[in-house]
């Protein structure tokens, strides 16, 4: 009888040690084996797999007051806003960008996808012209030394197909150099003189629309 439940024993412990090396242990099958190294490229998430759909020009947004959103939710402003301009943002990714990928004489949306707009709740005056409220497409046609700038009515237009007989508006304001290249497309209301002036930031170009009311 105590042969018999030392052998019983002895079983199972083979049983559990076979169990073992057949889970954990390495296998000596040859071809039925099956490894996964963590670090190849195949089990490593893609950028698309983490930022699935995102746009390499996001859109943005700016206002004038600067901040006027934050200003309206924490009660520190009441009135509308005197103007915002809606625009995406491409990159510069090591290009040269005007005179280049953007030529000179030629039409350009400020920006990318949909042609850029602005909007003015209030009259507004720009280089001694009266420019009505309301919402316009505004898209830029650059020179190296200054940049003709058109408000135009033709809205909700993908790219710039514009029709230019509704143009409305037309400036031309001068070009100068940044203190940093700006790696973003970028446009910003700041506060200037007696009213405030509209920044367009780009590579080592920058151009700004002077606006009053």
């Amino acid at each position: 009888m105590y042969q018999t439940r030392q052998l019983i024993k002895l079983c199972c412990l083979l049983w559990i040690i076979a169990l073992t090396i057949g889970c954990d242990g390495p296998s000596t099958s040859g071809n039925n084996s099956v490894t996964i190294n963590p670090n190849t490229s195949a089990n490593q998430p893609t950028e698309k797999d983490l930022q699935p759909g995102l746009d390499k020009s996001p859109m943005d947004m700016s206002y004038y007051p600067v901040d006027y959103p934050k200003l309206k939710m924490t009660g520190s402003i009441s009135e509308p806003p005197i103007a915002r301009v809606i625009y995406s943002r491409p990159q510069k990714n090591n290009r040269l960008i005007f005179g280049d990928l953007i030529k000179y004489g030629a039409v350009w949306r400020l920006g990318a996808n949909e042609a850029t707009e602005i909007e003015f709740f209030r009259d507004v005056t720009i280089s001694d012209k009266r420019v009505s409220k309301g919402r316009y497409v505004i898209y830029c046609i650059p020179q190296e030394n200054n940049w003709k700038l058109v408000l135009n009515t033709d809205l909700y237009t993908w790219g710039l197909k514009i029709d230019s007989t509704k143009d409305e508006y037309k400036f031309s304001i001068p070009v100068s150099k940044t203190r940093f290249p700006y790696e973003l497309f970028t446009m910003e209301f700041e506060k200037a003189g007696k009213g405030m002036q509209l920044n367009m930031e780009w590579d080592s170009v920058k151009a700004s629309l002077p606006i009053t009311w």
